[in-house]
């Protein structure tokens, strides 16, 4: 009969319960008075309220859970003979007289249980009379609620090994074979739901099926409970009988319910030594059933296994449990043609897991499960889906997280061969995982090979990939990736000078194809190894004769010397030139001046023909000038030559206190502090001569400008400049310039009309205290 909706639905389970609670109250009556045969009539009537079929199985249920209270309170009326003066085996076949099937069984099971407790009778047989007698009803809601009865009836009372209940020999076999008639008839009715009204209602009746699977599912946890279960009877017997009628019902829904109560209520040791008869049911499941999320939760069931203790290990090796599910797994992945990618990836990532917790050293095994992954992507024209990518993302990290080394991962062949069937931005985020895997784990990658392997791996990063549009780019994730990689470099790192100078030549090679927006991020990375290698060769001689050149402090320059080429060229001048000026001065270390002189014409040549920006102007020279400074390889001719540059550039910058600050700046070009360093005390007083002219005039073109000559901060720069030769004992800086030049400033300031600049008077005043402080300590300003 059809519903006509919820209200009717309502109304009708109202009904029954009215009708039992009426039935009940008379049953009450008749149970206090004793009257055994009046408490059957009405319990009889109650139990009819269970014959409706107007109710879905969620009211069904409400209604039979009322009804099951009451019969709590007859069976303990059933238990005392002396109440009802009827012995246990009249009063079996007494309720067997009542009118209507459904109330009969009913009360049968009801009787039965007193039946068993009272142990007149053995335990098998009034169970198998019970169960065969359930058969009569094959409604299914009805029947399978009926039985859901029995089984909580009886759950107690199997004749189990240690039960009260206990018999003969096969007393156990007795007890499984009552779980399992049961279980069949129950699944039977279960399955013939969804053949219940008309077809349109499908996808409801397929809903409330499933909200009735615990009441099937119960009685294979009853069996696990049985004691006397022992792996040899599952083996034979109760795996068997249930995994024949989960094959042959053929309904998706209870073969995959059923297949994941085998999995969760039996003991990991039984499905361990068992695996190749539950695999084998695997391919004969129906199409539709998800038997990815079955194998999958098989899998992490037997790796939590493997986990809890070292010892079972050893079970694995013995059953191959590896070749085993493997095997399986493709053979479901062969019969399910139209398994999603999704699916398929999601078993390969259960078995790898399952692979790295019980067999962790076998690498082979673990290369097997990607490569097996890879042919089933490679049959995909696009993995376009977002969930298969997830899980060839969680594929590819299984490995780095269980070895926490990337090393190890090198060495699968297949692992870059998975990664080539990501998308670009899924690649890109699987490379910074590789990166930050190392990183953490502070692993080093010290062969060429490797690094071969890595980059391959990590080139979404490294370079432009066919497709990817480079100005779609978030530009911050871009500088957090080309970061990542810049550190990545400092962990490519051999002591073998040769074996080095071979992973720096192959990181250039993968590097410089990054494009002109990578090279500013990596090339620093690669230059300062390159310089770390070179100080570790330091001191060798520049010129090796033989058929294999080693690495060589000159060989590797020149290959600097390229690389900073390219750079520029990029172009990126500011960093090209920092970079020239890091070389120059590891080529000094190295005491190879014809290098150091290269790098330095480098570097002027950039800031002369790349650098036209006037602030990037001024730090560069400055640059050059604290470099030059701290070089003693030069000879003096090329040190002339250099300095007579720096001077030359620095008169030229466009704003005059940026002349005047560089010009003051090469002074120190012609003092060097070292015991052999250059003292040219005459030229370095033109230079401050030169800075201070500079200044002048710098205030004078204030003057015209702004009508005031400002502030005489530059002045007093130079004083400051004037009073550290003086200390370092240039007799050309005597005191009388210094006061003359202190007279100035306060000429100056006298002059200035503008509002007073207290940066500048602080300054002025701060350099003034100093110089009271040494003449009155009596040091050299006290001349």
């Amino acid at each position: 009969m059809m519903l006509n909706g919820a209200e009717d639905e309502e109304k009708w389970l109202a009904e029954g319960i009215a009708g039992i609670q009426h039935n009940a109250f008379y049953m009450h009556r008749a149970l206090d008075s004793n009257n055994l045969r009046e408490a059957l009539k009405y319990s009889a009537q109650m139990l009819s309220e269970l014959r409706t079929s107007k109710l879905s199985p969620h009211k069904y249920y409400d209604l039979y859970m009322r009804a099951f209270d009451e019969l709590r309170k007859l069976e303990i009326f059933f238990k005392d003979e002396g109440k009802h003066g009827v012995s246990v085996v009249d009063l079996y076949e007494l309720v067997q007289h009542a009118g209507n099937i459904l109330p009969r069984l009913y009360l049968l099971c009801t009787v039965g249980s007193v039946y068993i407790k009272s142990k007149e009778a053995p335990a098998k047989e009034v169970l198998k009379d019970l169960v065969e007698m359930c058969r009569g009803v094959q409604h299914p809601l009805r029947g399978l609620f009926l039985r859901s009865y029995l089984a909580q009836v009886s759950r107690d009372k199997l004749p189990d090994i240690g039960s009260e209940y206990e018999g003969d020999a096969d007393t156990v076999m007795d007890a499984v074979e009552f779980v399992l008639q049961n279980f069949t008839e129950m699944n039977k009715l279960w399955v013939r739901m969804q053949h219940q009204g008309p077809g349109r209602l499908r996808e409801k009746r397929e809903k409330e099926r499933n909200e009735l699977r615990d009441l099937v599912g119960k009685n294979l946890h009853v069996l696990s409970q049985i004691e006397g279960v022992d792996l040899e009877m599952y083996k034979e017997t109760v795996l068997p009988r249930v995994l024949e009628q989960v094959v042959n019902c053929k309904d998706d829904l209870s073969q995959y319910y059923l297949m994941d109560c085998i999995i969760q209520v039996f003991p990991d040791e039984y499905h361990l030594q068992t695996l190749e008869t539950l695999l084998g049911a695997c391919p004969q499941l129906q199409p539709t059933v998800d038997i990815k999320t079955v194998l999958s939760r098989l899998m992490d069931r037997l790796s939590n296994y493997a986990a809890s203790s070292a010892d079972v290990l050893p079970e694995f090796l013995q059953v191959e449990a590896f070749a085993k599910l493997s095997n399986a797994i493709g053979k479901v992945i062969e019969a399910q043609v139209d398994m999603p990618a999704v699916g398929a990836i999601t078993l390969y990532v259960s078995l790898l897991t399952f692979t790295l917790r019980v067999h962790p050293d076998r690498l082979d095994y673990v290369d097997l499960v990607l490569g097996a992954c890879v042919k089933k992507l490679s049959s995909i024209p696009k993995l376009d889906d977002s969930r298969a990518t997830k899980q060839v993302v969680a594929l590819l990290s299984a490995p780095l997280e269980k070895y926490n080394d990337i090393v190890t991962a090198l060495t699968l062949s297949n692992y870059p061969r998975v990664m080539d069937h990501l998308d670009n931005g899924t690649n890109k985020v699987m490379a910074m995982v590789i990166i930050q895997s190392i990183m953490k784990n502070n692993t080093c990658i010290s062969t060429v090979d490797k690094v071969e392997v890595l980059f391959e791996l990590i080139k979404g990063l490294i370079k432009d990939t066919d497709g990817a549009d480079v100005d779609e780019l978030d530009e911050e994730d871009f500088k957090d990736e080309q970061n990542a990689v810049a550190r990545l470099i400092h962990m490519l790192y051999n002591n073998e000078p040769e074996e080095m100078l071979k992973i720096i030549c192959t990181v250039r090679k993968h590097t410089m194809a990054g494009g002109p927006k990578r090279l500013p991020f990596t090339v620093p990375s690669l230059v300062f190894s390159a310089l770390r290698l070179i100080r570790q060769l330091q001191g060798q001689e520049g010129d090796i004769v033989g058929e294999e050149v080693p690495a060589t402090p000159k060989k590797i320059f020149q290959l600097l010397n390229q690389i900073i080429e390219d750079l520029s060229n990029v172009p990126s001048p500011e960093l090209a030139l920092r970079l020239s000026l890091q070389c120059a001065e590891a080529a000094n270390d190295c005491d190879l001046e014809h290098v150091a002189y290269e790098f330095f014409t480098q570097a002027f040549v950039l800031y002369e023909e790349e650098i036209a920006d006037s602030k990037a102007q001024v730090t560069a020279i400055h640059l050059i000038i604290g470099t030059l400074q701290r070089m003693n390889v030069f000879g003096v001719e090329n040190r002339d030559t250099l300095t007579h540059k720096a001077t030359g550039y620095s008169a030229r910058l466009l704003k005059k206190p940026d002349q005047c600050r560089a010009v003051y700046a090469c002074s120190h070009l012609f003092w060097v502090d070292d015991q052999d360093g250059i003292k040219d005390g005459e030229r370095v007083l033109l230079c401050l001569k030169r800075a201070l002219r500079i200044a002048n005039a710098a205030q004078q073109m204030a003057n015209v400008a702004r009508g005031s000559s400002g502030p005489v901060t530059l002045f007093v720069e130079i004083l400051n400049k004037y009073l550290y030769f003086f200390e370092k004992g240039n007799q050309q800086i005597t005191g009388a310039a210094i006061q003359g030049l202190i007279e100035l400033i306060n000429t100056e300031k006298q002059n200035d009309s503008a509002t007073p600049d207290s940066a500048s008077d602080a300054f002025l005043a701060s350099t003034m205290r100093y110089i009271q402080f040494q003449r009155q300590k009596g040091g050299i300003m006290g001349r």
